[in-house]
């Protein structure tokens, strides 16, 4: 399959309702919106296509660059590809859901990530704690330098209140994750979550949430959730 006859694929599963909400979460046009369950039967047929993966990426549509997302193959992407996926990645479903998934795949995603965390850049904040949390939730402990996650850790503890709104959600997130997919650090994620508290994001036009780690770390105890690794961090 080429781009055209992809786009005309995801054109044709396109809903206004899907795409009036994707709208609201800050997608613009061009878009379709496309129901992301609704891609499977075409990355079926298509597996992992790197060149096209590319091609479908730099349309700027927000339901072919997610699409490229799911088809790309991590492992051949350079930190200058994620970055100038980044650089494309207006808003935060496509950094936190497109780029840090994709990179979350590849060799090089700590490295990368930890780049991203230490930017100052919003998206890019959110899309590097973002990518160590499918990470948590998907590769062994031993993967990782326990150390270091519990330095991750204080940075959050000591900036999340500070932090750009939707970097604020991957740190929480991050502390939740750390908390119920990383065993060695359970006990300190849940110290960070208590000390931190309640995390106030405010939203455009919108009252603010409040986030609060403490309380989804214990929902996935209660749940006996503790150790969960999914199989897969793509769909």
């Amino acid at each position: 399959m080429n781009v055209e006859m992809v786009m005309q694929e995801l054109e044709a599963l396109g809903k206004e309702r899907t795409k009036k909400m994707y709208v609201s979460n800050g997608a613009h046009e061009p878009l379709f919106g496309v129901a992301t369950g609704g891609m499977k039967p075409i990355a079926k047929k298509i597996k992992i296509n790197q060149p096209l993966a590319e091609q479908l990426y730099t349309t700027g549509n927000y339901d072919a660059m997610y699409f490229a997302g799911i088809i790309a193959d991590p492992n051949a992407m350079t930190e200058a590809d994620f970055e100038r996926w980044m650089d494309a990645a207006y808003f935060y479903m496509l950094s936190d859901y497109v780029v840090a998934v994709t990179l979350a795949e590849a060799d090089i995603a700590q490295e990368v990530a930890d780049k991203w965390i230490a930017s100052g850049e919003e998206l890019r904040m959110s899309a590097g704690w973002s990518c160590y949390c499918w990470l948590l939730g998907n590769r062994p402990d031993g993967e990782f330098s326990e150390s270091k996650i519990a330095n991750m850790l204080e940075t959050v503890r000591n900036t999340i209140h500070d932090s750009p709104e939707r970097t604020k959600i991957a740190m929480n997130n991050f502390i939740y994750t750390v908390g119920v997919s990383y065993l060695p650090l359970h006990d300190k994620a849940v110290k960070t979550a208590k000390a931190v508290g309640l995390v106030e994001v405010k939203r455009d036009k919108k009252k603010s949430s409040f986030l609060h780690a403490s309380e989804n770390i214990q929902k996935g105890v209660d749940k006996g959730q503790l150790g969960f690794k999914r199989k897969h961090v793509r769909c």
